[in-house]
């Protein structure tokens, strides 16, 4: 059964005004497995004429042949489907050749196994294009999963396509108001589940079709044969080749070990060694480095940004050999911590930007001290230091919370900032929350996030 096609009216405009503009378009479309590019071009091409080719990791031989076959077919030339067409530049060539009376899309999906098997495709098209594909009606759509291949290969300054393309689009995760259209359970395990695998939208077709998110992860975590079971590993495979490193580095740190210094001794390697693993990384946005809002930039921490990955290095990892065997345990571990960790992480990424439009958000940390949310409005000379809590909290808690969060705003530099407020977050109910706004406080639980989406 075809989903309704949800979200990415950015991305569907873009693709449009592409195609509308006059001359030839030479388009990139790359995002991580499971993101929903092949949704996004099978609406994009909907009742438009061209050619599409799902290329496959074979050898240039076969992949040749297979495009050259979407070729024949969509131009009724039995000539072409009986040559022998045994380069790249023989096909662009006879494209290049091949007059148009409208605009027409050449789609190739997965065009990373093109250029991983037979690099020289990119200066084939490259020259096809500067010759005539730039003037001709030619809307040319590449789309590719291995980030790393796209980015050295397709997208960098080195590439033959480098100042060709005319439009490059990074497909991201959808955001929770979009992914909660995925569910059918109440909006508590919705979050779980959201905060748990992100908003890849194959991801949340799976988690979907269940009526509870404990069945979800007993089925598809937990179990040697769950869809998430082997996913990080298999993702892992696809884009790095010391397997073993990346993994121990994802482990490090799932456990706890944010610090470059701490990363390496748990992985055993020297501190400089380490920094390459981690922005290799960083460009597949697994992980990312943050740096306090308001703080010092030797600061700078490092935490497994892909929520899928920190979700299954932190309970799947460890406990890999229990399901193996068959025997998880009747229980599953205790999430709430990972739960609370990314709640802070939804607020200030998400949920601070509907209640702060314009507000820059972050967090800040030094030493032991640390403020979950710091959100600054230079416009308005304004900084709100907000705190986050997964659980209920009473007002008594609240009141607590508050005046030790006035207490370590103190210790930030925040001088330039006129007007301070306070803020408490909470993914449960916060009892005379409306006492608190009373008294100045911007306060939030889990209706005032339920109403917002």
């Amino acid at each position: 059964m075809i989903r309704e096609f949800i979200d990415r009216e950015e991305e569907r405009a873009l693709l449009e005004r592409e195609w509308a503009a006059p001359g030839g378009r030479l388009i990139i479309l790359y995002g991580r497995r499971r993101i929903g590019k092949t949704r996004l071009i099978d609406e994009f091409i909907r009742d438009k004429p061209g050619i599409l080719s799902i290329a496959e990791d074979a050898s240039p031989h076969i992949q040749i042949a297979q495009l050259k076959t979407r070729c024949a077919d969509f131009f009724r030339d039995p000539f072409l489907a009986s040559l022998d067409i045994a380069s790249w530049e023989q096909l662009f060539t006879y494209l290049a050749q091949k007059p148009l009376t409208e605009r027409t899309y050449l789609v190739i999906d997965e065009f990373t196994y093109l250029i991983r098997n037979d690099p020289s495709v990119l200066s084939v098209l490259q020259k096809a294009w500067d010759r005539s594909l730039s003037g001709s009606s030619w809307c040319i759509l590449l789309s590719g999963s291995i980030l790393s291949l796209m980015s050295d290969l397709a997208l960098s300054s080195t590439s033959p396509l480098y100042g060709r393309r005319t439009r490059d689009i990074l497909l991201g995760p959808l955001r929770f108001s979009d992914a909660c259209k995925f569910f059918g359970f109440p909006f508590p395990d919705a979050l779980k589940v959201y905060l748990s695998i992100g908003g890849v939208p194959e991801y949340l077709l799976k988690a979907g079709a269940y009526e509870d998110c404990d069945s979800f992860y007993r089925t598809e975590f937990f179990n040697r044969y769950g869809y998430f079971y082997h996913e990080p590993y298999f993702i892992l495979s696809q884009e790095f080749r010391e397997l073993k490193v990346y993994q121990s580095v994802l482990h490090a740190i799932a456990l706890g070990n944010t610090a470059p210094t701490a990363i390496a001794q748990f992985c055993g390697l020297d501190t400089r060694h380490v920094y390459p693993y981690l922005e290799s990384m960083i460009r597949l946005g697994l992980v990312e480095k943050e740096v306090p809002l308001l703080g010092a930039s030797r600061q700078a921490i490092y935490r497994i940004r892909d929520r899928v990955f920190d979700f299954w290095y932190c309970y799947v990892f460890p406990r890999r050999q229990e399901i193996e065997t068959g025997h998880p345990g009747p229980v599953l571990p205790d999430f709430n911590p990972y739960f609370g960790r990314h709640f802070e992480a939804f607020v200030r990424d998400e949920f601070a930007g509907i209640i702060l439009p314009g507000y820059r958000t972050g967090h800040w940390w030094y030493k032991e001290d640390e403020i979950d949310l710091v959100a600054v409005d230079n416009t308005s000379s304004t900084v709100v230091f907000g705190e986050c809590k997964w659980g209920d909290i009473s007002l008594q808690q609240a009141k607590k919370i508050l005046a030790v969060l006035k207490t370590k705003s103190k210790l930030v530099q925040a001088g330039q900032y006129r007007h301070r407020k306070y803020a408490l977050f909470s993914a449960g109910t916060i009892t005379g929350k409306d006492r608190l706004r009373d008294e100045g406080y911007l306060v939030f639980d889990r209706a005032d996030i339920e109403g917002s989406r």
